[in-house]
């Protein structure tokens, strides 16, 4: 065990991968020897040589449809898109081959394809390159989406996503590439649709998924201030959901605030919301509370961008309305 950042966890979770297993490949734009956008491939070009860290030109529906066919036909690509919001260009080859194919052949046929893809909003990005689009992904069948929050998640999350036999997407918020935590250096997976409570609590369950999760414990210290006891829970993957364990969290605390970086209408929000009023209405005293972005575009000014990002006195005040 030694600490890293989320970046370095990525990165060794993709190296490990690919000295164990010959199949898994790295395909995308400027992920070879310029390292990624962001740096999470570098050094994997040197290691591993460019018949399996391929850079491609700047088009995505090539490179999902690359991934796609490459994983039907027997191999591990793990797939990079430079910004979430690219992926438009290439929903196509995700949710109407990707993903349906499994289905389509009787359950003959896998798609063991990951595709990475940073996203969310604070580094003055803009429209186009700033948003969280968890939400479209978690209405597509046969699609696993990963979201996690720490370098301990990371590492462990992407080993399952790149073994699994789905094809399943990746996101990371650009802004926890740089936190650090403790990490083993040896390999290990999480499994997917297993949520972690990351702060235990007695009054008030929050619902956080990436970087909110840091505001969420940011905010549980300003409450316990108050006298008020939060509980943190990570879902880690959105789909599969685990629902038991926001359930059982809710059960205990009675109260629920769910915060994500996703604009709240038809957000990831909506969905735990709709679950535990459906499945667990009986365990609230109180409404359930949801924060989010505003439904408008990620501004590029500073003070808008910051203002558009939920933080910790949102979160605060949304538990105080009702705790």
């Amino acid at each position: 065990m030694s600490k890293k950042t989320y970046l370095q966890a990525l990165n060794e979770a993709l190296r490990q991968e690919m000295e164990r297993d010959d199949k898994v490949f790295i395909i995308g734009e400027d992920v070879g020897r310029f390292g990624g956008c962001f740096g999470v491939t570098q050094g994997l070009f040197t290691q591993f040589g460019e018949g399996r860290v391929m850079d491609t030109p700047i088009t995505e529906s090539a490179i999902v449809g690359t991934a796609a066919g490459a994983a039907a036909s027997g191999l591990r690509p793990v797939a990079e898109l430079m910004f979430v919001d690219f992926i438009g260009v290439a929903m196509d080859q995700l949710f109407n081959q990707a993903c349906k194919m499994r289905f389509m052949f009787g359950g003959k046929a896998k798609v063991p394809m990951t595709l990475r893809m940073p996203q969310g909003a604070g580094i003055g990005a803009a429209a186009q390159h700033s948003q969280s689009l968890e939400a479209w992904f978690m209405h597509i069948p046969g699609l696993k989406v990963v979201i996690p929050s720490t370098p301990y998640d990371a590492k462990g999350l992407l080993i399952s996503a790149i073994r699994d036999d789905n094809p399943v997407v990746f996101l990371e918020h650009k802004l926890l590439y740089g936190v650090e935590g403790e990490v083993p250096d040896e390999s290990y997976t999480i499994d997917l649709g297993k949520a972690d409570v990351k702060r235990e609590g007695a009054d008030v369950t929050i619902v956080a998924t990436s970087l909110m999760v840091h505001t969420a414990l940011a905010a549980a210290e300003k409450l316990a201030a108050e006298g008020i006891s939060a509980e943190v829970v990570d879902p880690r993957s959105l789909q599969p959901l685990d629902k038991a364990t926001i359930l059982a969290s809710v059960e205990k605390t009675h109260a629920l605030v769910i915060a994500h970086e996703a604009v709240g209408f038809a957000g990831p929000g909506a969905e735990i919301a709709a679950m535990v009023a459906e499945e667990g209405l009986e365990f609230l005293d109180a409404p359930i509370r949801r924060v989010a972005a505003p439904f408008c575009p990620v501004p590029f000014s500073p003070p808008l961008e910051q203002a558009y990002i939920p933080g910790v006195d949102d979160i605060f005040n949304a538990v105080k309305t009702i705790r």
